[in-house]
């Protein structure tokens, strides 16, 4: 399991069940605080009737005085009360009036009249000085059906509490608002919720692609190939400068070393050759050699050291490109202009060979962004490499043409074409084939350069036989 998707599901496992919990405390909280708020208005208005109660209760008019007929009265009223949104049309209180005894004297249902209610909470508690309230369902068999009951007493002149007075409310009255409170609890947890996840996932996401590109980036080098420290933030791109920093270092141990290894090697063979001429040339007396033969010889050893020399300044130009891992300050270039600069570089090797260059190019040939000296030399390089193998005499083909993703440029020969054996490795460091007409081989590092090149730009280099003959170097650099 990938470590984005650890972190987003550790996460979501953290907010659902502290999302979880909370929304149960807040639902869980919301009905009793209702029937609290309920319980405290009711207590309000207890008071307050008993108050207005106590003179036609102590007259002995309680059921048929001027409270009772205003209280009555208060089931007819029409209510119109738009409440947080919900329509209000009357009221739904049932009023009633206990003696000392606990026997209701006046019910504003008028159902109860003379039943003992002193066993009742509200009756019960209040008359011996206490708070008293009930909740009992009106309905024994339907739970929805409570009502909640607060009690008040009714005093003498002389204080002593002769009655009480009991307002009830069914408690599916505020059952709208509960829901409704519950509802909106809901709804922002969710929404909460699901704001919570989407942070978690852009947060997960963004970490994954952090340690995502710097992965990438560790197998890339470890395979060798040309690697762009990817852009991140924080520690990552420390972290990142760090592997870059690191690589550096072991990278160029490494190069050296086997940069030394390979040159050592190569230096081999024309160094024998070298010694070998001079050892002969430094022979005198009898056993001197002819003068043709010290000519030849001394002609060896300037190929050989011009040899050597051409290796070593290849081998840096292509030690410089390797090296690189990504175009520093890449420009617009004129692909005419550097084009016919290449050719003008070229034209003293091709002439010493009595070669023709034949430069073919549109007018309008978009601009292309690079590196002038890497591109130019690139070319210098397919040009010299195909004038290697054309005979003497011949023509040279130098193409450039554009499509809606790169330019191509094609150097085209007429030699001989390359052998099938060598098509895979043309493009190997130091790998060489043998010049026609006896020529001796190159330093095996023109085409090697030419293919850095190419990556470098993100394009590609090829190499294929025409027919009937010749071959054609290709190198493909995107717009």
């Amino acid at each position: 399991m990938k470590i984005g998707l650890r972190i987003f599901l550790g996460y979501f496992l953290i907010v659902a069940l502290a999302a979880f919990l909370l929304m149960r405390v807040f639902v869980a909280e919301v009905k009793p605080g209702v029937r609290q708020a309920m319980e405290d208005t009711l207590v309000d208005t207890a008071n307050v009737l008993a108050e207005l109660a106590t003179a036609d209760f102590l007259d002995g008019h309680i059921n048929d005085g001027e409270f009772a007929r205003r209280v009555r009265a208060l089931r007819e009223r029409r209510v119109d009360a738009e409440i947080w949104g919900r329509r209000k049309h009357g009221t739904s209180y049932r009023v009633y009036v206990t003696d000392a005894r606990g026997i209701v004297v006046f019910d504003s249902d008028g159902r109860d009249l003379g039943k003992d209610y002193s066993r009742w909470n509200d009756v019960y508690l209040t008359l011996r000085g206490g708070y008293g309230a009930r909740s009992t369902p009106s309905d024994p068999k339907d739970e929805t059906s409570s009502v909640m009951h607060v009690a008040a007493p009714l005093h003498d002149a002389s204080g002593r509490i002769v009655g009480v007075l009991t307002v009830g409310k069914p408690n599916r009255a505020i059952a709208p608002v509960i829901a409704r409170s519950q509802a909106v609890v809901l709804r922002w947890g969710l929404a909460l919720l699901g704001a919570a996840l989407l942070i978690g996932l852009v947060a997960a996401w963004w970490l994954s692609r952090q340690l995502g590109g710097l992965r990438r980036y560790a197998h890339a080098v470890t395979a060798g190939e040309r690697a762009t420290l990817p852009k991140a933030a924080g520690e990552f791109d420390e972290l990142g400068r760090a592997l870059e920093t690191m690589r550096d270092r072991l990278e160029g141990k490494q190069y050296v070393e086997q940069y030394v290894h390979t040159l050592t090697h190569e230096m081999k063979s024309p160094l024998a050759a070298i010694r070998g001429s001079a050892e002969l040339l430094e022979e005198s007396g009898e056993h001197a050699m002819a003068e043709a033969d010290r000519t030849r010889f001394a002609t060896s050893i300037r190929l050989q050291s011009d040899r050597l020399a051409q290796m070593i300044d290849k081998l840096l130009a292509l030690a410089g490109v390797e090296h690189r891992q990504r175009l520093e300050s890449p420009e617009a270039l004129d692909v005419p202009t550097l084009v016919r600069s290449a050719a003008e570089q070229c034209a003293m090797r091709l002439a010493r060979s009595h070669l023709v260059l034949d430069v073919d190019m549109p007018r309008d040939l978009p601009p292309l962004r690079g590196d002038a000296f890497l591109l130019r030399q690139a070319l210098v390089n397919l040009v010299e490499n195909a004038a290697d193998f054309s005979p003497e005499g011949g023509h040279v083909t130098l193409r450039a043409r554009s499509d809606a993703a790169a330019i191509r440029f094609d150097v085209i020969d007429e030699g001989p074409g390359i052998p099938d054996y060598a098509m895979p490795r043309v493009f190997e460091r130091f790998y060489s084939l043998a010049r026609p007409q006896g020529g001796s081989r190159s330093s095996g590092l023109g085409l090697c350069f030419v293919a850095e090149v190419a990556t470098l730009h993100g394009g590609q280099a090829m190499l294929a036989n025409r027919h009937p003959q010749g071959a054609q170097a290709s190198l493909s650099i995107p717009l």
